[in-house]
């Protein structure tokens, strides 16, 4: 086949499908007998890329064949295909190596560190910024720019006229980026970037100078990078050479095509290679800049005459085009025909919520499924959309993996290595404790039921505020699980994990790195075995860690244990672990960058909202965008064109779904500029392609029949079941919501405080009472409380944090307490008891507690008092017999039933630890709910057992010796109780009540 002269550059349109088609056409043209295509070399984007040609080749094949060689450029990872492949004699030997991007970054952070200040930044945010100043010197380097160009009058006249913030960060950059470049020097490496220009710059030169014996193919290539143009350019014209573009729009007319900009030739020489009128965005806009860089015109393109197996109407290319118009341009749809607007096949979903879009999209493919030999790609930005689709499909039986990968910190072995760090970070917090002995991973094996037994122990024990950090506090919950019939077997299990967690609790102020990697994965093997290295996500987790050792141990990287989990986090995040098989044959999920020069029957184009698709743009954090557009980098618009064309690439299918959500996980969000174009030029049109069917059938999955309408709990146990003892603290509860009474004293139910609990009334009352009675016990001296709450603080470990909120109100409470004793005592009053438990006998009921105390006036008269961390009962709770605790104690006194306590008791006095503007110290204060002089509220002094004992009467005679329901919530206006609302699925009934219903 003779050869035409010039560069042979061909396009495959959208409609064709690219990597079938590209095959199709290969196959006849550089095929041999009897080496198939072995002789032809062809280069590709990415690994990815390298795999769907793979694919196509063995559809098409018709049989067995030699394969081409394979060698992608796109990637920086190019010493295994690219350097052996330009390089097969040795002559490249003079090109450096490649410097390790792992310890660049780290190294980056130590060179930024004194640029932002010591403590402007914690670790992780300097890492980051680290990590964003490689990527900005990589984009550099992409580009051919070296530092001298930062130094280039234009580019410093820039500099100068921007804000202050804005010069310091550029000159933060390249005082930076020069001492990097001399540590790469010294070394005698190059960055990757670097590296792969010289290659390519190598290749082109060698290959210009004497061409290969072997016929060389580029495709699929879009990267617009001078060096790789040059590249391009030199295949272009090597004999049995080409160079072959994806979805190049050689229909579009040349003044649209003019209309995009200058694209990298700037019209006057010496300025700005991109133009500020530049059509960024445009699909079409990086094939021109590539088209310019490699000095072929687009005239010179040939349109590839092959079509793939799932090509579409040609017509639909046309309608690309269109669609895609620059804003000039797109004023011309409304001169459009119908059917060169209309996008056959393609149809629109609007559904309200992700969680609808992702139950949509999987019938979608279930339906397509149904058809033989039909193939379904689901291409998405938005990875947790396709986590959605893929666990929607296992309701089928429908196996479908996300070959974007799954990042590393949510794969079971990553989460290992960050709860331990958690647990390093927190100092054996509660919360990551638990979570990592757990974890399905850790104690696996035989004894996992025993494992998991303890576990649940201590998850009991661990309840409410947070303890001490340390180990002590969790030992001691460990003896309390065991006293309460756990076994001696817990204690010895705990001694085996503090063991293995000893060596990330002993840590100093600045950590090294590399340790804290040995560290973290030497406890990982010894909580989970090899387990952990043993899947994908383990080996994964091991390169990782392994990389990020040496890196760090070479540079010396240090931080505080705290910042430990959030570094390793964001770390892992940059990792993505693909599945080491496929899932369903015919079922593809792909990112945007997997999803390049694939091609299926249907594909389904989601998450299309902005900032999504397309991604929001990026500022880099040190250099502004005026100082980037001068040196001739693309700016952050660049990547919504390259969105754009994988957009225009889809459309090419035969059939495609368009699908976005009204409301995304944080709220409303808006439709992608894309498909606002879409719906714009479908116009009227856009009715007849809107896809009603999945949204329908999605929601009729979720749609359930209406349940019943929950009535008001109101069981009605039986007359054994209600013979209980009463303890004077639920009887309140009795009386104002007998369904929490019923829950608590006849199920015996008890409310389990959640981890890591804010100090709540209980906790504090606890404590309270706690030091009341030590005092009492310790001879009640004038003064002693604070020091006995300091010491009982102390005892139950509460962590520092806990201690520092509420401590201040305690210490002031317990001033006034002391001070409030000293003046009864002073009056004849004088504490008989505290602390003491007693009860008695009425209505052939038990009833029993325990008095917070009792004192003795100077007219031989007792006192009931009773401590409150917060606002205590109003008189008007106690007058209508909601809070009977007072007078049930004063009862108890009067019956003789606390031991040594003997006498009438004419006083019931409540002692809030709560705020006051009338104590001395500023919390304390006292309240007696007892009608008195001026008090409109409460019971008379003289009637207060009387009414009491009523009271109490009533109660037992109606739920205990009667056949009353517990109704909940009797008297909902009375507040306090509400351990068991969700047990009495309160809000399903309660609203319905309250109406009337």
């Amino acid at each position: 086949m003779a050869e035409r002269a010039g560069p042979r550059v061909y396009s495959i349109a959208a409609h064709r499908g690219f990597a079938d088609a590209l095959v199709a056409g290969l196959i006849p043209r550089y095929a041999d007998k009897e080496l198939g295509l072995a002789r032809l070399t062809l280069l590709l984007p990415n690994r990815r890329a390298e795999r769907i040609v793979t694919e196509a080749f063995v559809r098409l094949s018709g049989g067995g064949m030699l394969l081409p060689r394979m060698a992608v450029v796109g990637d920086l990872d190019l010493d295994e295909t690219l350097g052996p492949l330009l390089d097969p004699l040795g002559a490249g030997a003079a090109i450096p190596p490649a410097a390790d991007p792992v310890r660049r970054w780290l190294r980056l952070a130590e060179l930024l560190r004194p640029e932002v200040g010591e403590d402007r930044l914690r670790s992780s945010g300097l890492l980051n910024l680290a990590f964003e100043t490689a990527r900005t010197m990589d984009r550099l380097s992409v580009e051919g720019i070296e530092l001298g160009d930062l130094l280039q009058e234009r580019v410093a006249g820039i500099v100068g006229e921007l804000a202050e913030h804005w010069r310091h960060s550029t000159r933060a950059f390249a005082r930076v980026q020069a001492l990097w470049l001399a540590e790469l020097a010294a070394r005698g490496e190059v960055d990757a970037p670097v590296r792969r220009n010289l290659l390519f710059e190598h290749a082109a030169r060698r290959w210009a100078a004497s061409p290969p014996p072997y016929p060389v193919v580029a495709a699929g290539i879009t990267s617009a990078s001078p060096a790789l143009a040059r590249l391009l350019a030199v295949v272009a014209r090597l004999p049995g050479g080409a160079v072959i573009l994806p979805d190049l729009d050689l229909a579009l007319e040349q003044s649209v095509w003019d209309a995009l900009g200058q694209a990298g030739v700037p019209q006057v020489p010496g300025e700005a290679p991109f133009g500020d009128r530049d059509a960024l965005t445009h699909p079409q806009y990086h094939l021109k800049l590539l088209l310019n860089r490699m000095g072929v015109a687009r005239d010179e393109v040939e349109p590839w005459h092959r079509a793939g197996l799932a090509a579409a109407p040609p017509e639909r290319s046309k309608a690309i085009s269109n669609l895609f118009l620059p804003p000039e341009g797109s004023a011309g749809w409304v001169r459009l025909k119908p059917d060169q607007r209309r996008l056959a096949g393609v149809r629109l979903m609007e559904t309200a919520h992700p969680g609808e879009e992702a139950q949509a999209i999987a019938l979608l493919i279930r339906e397509a499924l149904e058809v033989p030999e039909k193939r379904v790609a689901l291409v998405t930005p938005d990875r947790g959309l396709a986590a959605r689709v893929v666990a929607h499909l296992r309701r089928w039986n429908v196996q479908a993996d996300d070959t974007a990968g799954q990042p590393l910190p949510q794969t079971t072995a990553g989460r290992v290595l960050l709860l331990l760090a958690e647990v390093a970070a927190t100092r054996i917090a509660p919360v990551p404790l638990l979570a990592l002995l757990g974890h399905p991973f850790v104690g696996a094996g035989e004894g996992r039921a025993a494992w998991l037994d303890y576990v649940r122990a201590l998850d009991l024990a661990l309840r409410g505020p947070r303890p001490a950090p340390g180990f002590h506090p969790i030992q001691a919950a460990v003896e309390r699980q065991q006293k309460r019939g756990a076994g001696s077997a817990i204690a010895a299990w705990w001694q085996e994990v503090e063991l293995v967690l000893t060596p990330l609790t002993d840590l100093p102020e600045q950590l090294p790195l590399a340790d804290a990697l040995d560290r973290l994965a030497t406890a990982a093997e010894a909580l989970c075995g090899p387990r952990i290295w043993g899947e994908a996500d383990g080996r994964a987790l091991a390169a990782w860690l392994e990389e990020l050792r040496e890196a760090a141990a070479a540079v010396g990287t240090a931080l505080p244990p705290a910042d430990l989990p959030r570094v390793l986090r964001e770390a892992m995040d940059r990792v993505a672990v693909r599945p080491p098989w496929g899932g369903h044959p015919r079922v593809a999920i792909y990112g945007l960058l997997e999803a390049r020069m694939s091609r299926a029957d249907l594909v389904i184009c989601a998450g299309l909202v902005e900032g999504t698709w397309p991604a929001a743009p990026s500022p880099e954090p040190l250099l502004p965008p005026a100082v980037l557009r001068a040196l001739g980098v693309p700016g952050g618009e660049f990547r919504i064109g390259l969105s754009a064309h994988d957009l225009a690439a889809a459309l090419g299918a035969p059939e495609v779904v368009l699908s976005w959500a009204q409301r995304g996980e944080g709220g409303p969000v808006i439709p992608s500029r894309f498909v606002l174009r879409v719906e714009a030029m479908l116009g009227e049109l856009a009715a007849s392609h809107r896809e009603h069917t999945a949204i329908d059938l999605a929601r009729q999955l979720d749609r359930a029949s209406t349940a019943p309408a929950y009535p008001q709990p109101k069981p009605r146990p039986t007359a054994v079941q209600r013979d209980v003892p009463l303890a004077v603290t639920a009887i309140d509860r009795l009386r104002s919501d007998p369904y929490q009474f019923y829950a608590g004293a006849i199920l015996r139910l008890k409310r389990l405080d959640p981890l890591d609990a804010d100090p709540s009334a209980a906790w504090q009352g606890t404590v309270v009472h706690a030091v009341m009675e030590r005092w009492h016990k310790e001879g009640g001296q004038a003064g002693a409380l604070v020091s006995i709450a300091k010491a009982e603080l102390a005892r139950l470990e509460a962590h520092p944090v806990v201690r520092s909120l509420w401590w201040p109100r305690l210490q002031k409470g317990l001033e006034w307490v002391d001070a409030q004793i000293a003046r009864d005592r002073g009056e004849g009053r004088e504490v008989i008891a505290s602390e003491a438990r007693g009860e008695m006998q009425l209505a052939g009921v038990r009833i029993h507690g325990r008095v917070d105390r009792i004192d003795r006036k100077a007219d031989g008269k007792l006192v009931v008092v009773d401590y409150k961390t917060g606002t205590p009962p109003s008189g008007k709770m106690v007058e209508n017999g909601f809070a009977l605790q007072l007078g049930t104690l004063g009862l108890i006194a009067a019956d003789g039933g606390f031991t040594g306590v003997a006498g009438d008791p004419d006083g019931f006095e409540y002692w809030s630890f709560g705020k006051s503007v009338k104590s001395e110290t500023g919390f304390g204060y006292s309240s007696e709910p007892v009608k008195d002089g001026q008090k409109k509220s409460g019971l008379p002094r003289a009637e207060f057992l009387s009414k009491t004992e009523d009271y109490l009467r009533e109660a037992i005679e109606t739920w205990i010796r009667g056949d009353a329901p517990f109704t909940a919530r009797l008297n909902p206006d009375i507040g306090g109780y509400n351990d068991f609302d969700q047990l009495m699925r309160l809000d399903e009934w309660q609203a319905r009540s309250e109406d009337g219903a």
